[in-house]
């Protein structure tokens, strides 16, 4: 019942908003249209339809407005109109009140940190700089006159949540059962991990943490900023951070007027994400522009600032590899590659037709190559993909939920600095360096001076060791000889010789390991030059 009335209230919501006329004004079959038409009879609206969309979102609550934000940034898929009422959602969501975020933040310190309010902060500006779904943030200033931001999460934000999640849980289950597609789409694993990715973000020293392993990540990256957080004064529902200065990225206008070279930040976020996901396989997943700025202080110019990191993406080594390794067949328009590698992978049935697998997937992607990014749309580009994995039996992998949907705001922010930026150009060169250095000379090389200091431990003990294991085996022999017949004894000693060549090829090897640990911590300043 308590679903149902939720359930209730959505439909209510959307109906008094007019988003039912919306979103069917415009489809394709007819009784759709008619049953659009026969809905609106009687009712009349004095808004456009992008503010009463934006309402909507705002009155159903964080799960929607986060389905705005991911909206927002896909200017190709929607008018003008709407994508600007949208984008509103990112940081303008109406805000709660300034003195109930004070109070919130009273009780945090004093509960969880055991501080006095006035004694940490010097001031607090009660209005807030930026609203968003799960939280709002207040700039302060601590005593002794360091200026900070302090985020603090919205009252009763969990159970709105849990109330739509329950529901998402409950139609997850159902499609499952009753769509033809319901096992290979995964529509339970796909909310479980949304589910955990939520609760994820409502707890801000698990956000805090994400930030600071973000900044160390990113540190020997000259592209982006990410603030650093203050542990002793950070709880679970209150964060307080650096204070970063910065434009919005989406005032692209203003960038522009202080010298900022745009097509090469389209290029650097490009850059930025990549890192992140190859490299690091720990990536900002919520990088709509309410969470990025640009700076514009001399000594960070043109550099990105990266805000709220309750949503963070991870990718396994296998991951990673079979992505770039697909990124990189997609880039050499290497469809028969792609086709194995889904094979390989266990995504399509082991009895799929290879050729007719690879003809789907260059039907789907050659049309899109060598187009600025203007003229292509990833969201097109996967909707055919989509259409042909349920002809091939494509399973949906849910921790790879994320990635896609941060690959949708990277494309939509590209396309909103440089229209011009071809996506594919721009990351190909960093894959296949990547991969390089993961398969290549320098790879081995690496992760022979990564594991040099376990085997150093263990490699001078090997002599004792194979002595050791000599001593009992002899024993052992010595022992069985007594009773033992003419022909065991033959046998016996025939194992004890082949033991003794193994103990001694594994003294040579581990020798051989000690030289040529010794020779890439002479030659490698050179070979890697």
């Amino acid at each position: 019942m308590k679903h149902f009335a939720r359930l209730l209230f959505i439909t209510l919501t959307l109906l008094r908003f007019g988003v039912d006329e919306i979103a069917l004004g415009r489809v394709r079959q007819p009784w759709l249209r008619a049953l659009a038409r026969l809905i609106a009879i009687g009712r009349s609206y004095d808004e456009p339809r992008g503010p009463r969309l934006r309402q909507a979102l705002e009155r159903l609550g964080p799960i929607f407005i986060k389905f705005g934000q991911v909206l927002s940034t896909r200017r190709d898929l929607l008018p003008a109109d709407i994508a600007n009422e949208l984008a509103l959602l990112q940081d303008r969501v109406p805000p709660f009140d300034g003195a109930a975020a004070r109070a919130l933040v009273e009780a945090g310190l004093l509960n969880e940190l055991g501080r006095k309010f006035d004694d940490v902060f010097d001031s607090f500006d009660n209005t807030p700089i930026a609203s968003a779904s799960i939280a709002q943030v207040h700039f302060a200033t601590l005593k002794g006159g360091r200026e900070v931001a302090v985020k603090v999460l919205r009252p009763n934000v969990l159970q709105a949540i849990e109330s739509d999640l329950a529901i998402l849980h409950t139609v997850a289950r159902w499609v499952e059962r009753v769509s033809v597609d319901g096992k290979r789409l995964r529509p339970r694993d796909v909310v479980a991990e949304f589910d955990t990715y939520l609760h994820d973000e409502l707890d801000l020293i698990r956000e805090a943490a994400n930030a600071a392993q973000l900044r160390r990540n990113m540190a020997s990256l000259d592209l982006i900023m990410v603030p650093e957080m203050l542990w002793d004064f950070c709880t679970s529902r209150v964060m307080v951070m650096e204070r970063m200065y910065g434009v919005p990225i989406s005032q692209v206008d203003r960038l522009r007027q202080a010298g900022v070279d745009i097509p090469k930040l389209a290029r650097d976020g490009v850059t930025i994400f990549f890192t992140q996901v190859f490299r690091d396989g720990f990536f900002h997943a919520d990088m709509h522009p309410g969470n990025i700025q640009v700076s514009i202080a001399p000594e960070t110019f043109g550099r990105y600032i990266a805000l709220d990191f309750g949503i963070i993406g991870t990718l396994t080594e296998s991951d990673k590899d079979y992505l770039a390794q697909n990124f990189i067949a997609f880039f050499r328009r290497d469809y028969k590659r792609v086709a194995e590698l889904h094979i390989e992978s266990g995504w399509v049935p082991p009895d799929t037709r290879l050729e007719a697998l690879e003809s789907a997937v260059r039907a789907v992607c050659e049309p899109h190559f060598d187009r600025p990014l203007k003229d292509i749309s990833l969201g097109q580009v996967l909707l055919r993909l989509f259409q042909t994995s349920r002809r091939f039996n494509v399973e949906i992998q849910p921790q790879l939920v994320l990635l896609q949907k941060t690959l949708l705001n990277v494309e939509g922010l590209g396309r909103q600095l440089d229209p011009e930026l071809d996506l594919w150009s721009t990351a190909q060169p960093f894959l296949e360096r990547w991969m390089n250095q993961q398969i290549g000379w320098r790879g081995f090389l690496d992760r022979l001076k990564d594991e040099a200091p376990r085997y150093a431990h263990y490699i001078p003990a090997l002599p004792r060791l194979v002595h050791q294991a000599l001593s009992i085996a002899a024993r052992k022999v010595e022992d069985e000889l007594a009773p033992a017949s003419a022909a065991q004894v033959t046998a016996l000693l025939k194992e004890q010789r082949r033991t003794n060549r193994l103990l001694q090829a594994m003294l040579w090897v581990a020798v051989g390991f000690v030289v040529g640990l010794c020779a890439v911590r002479l030659l490698s300043p050179y070979v890697l030059r």
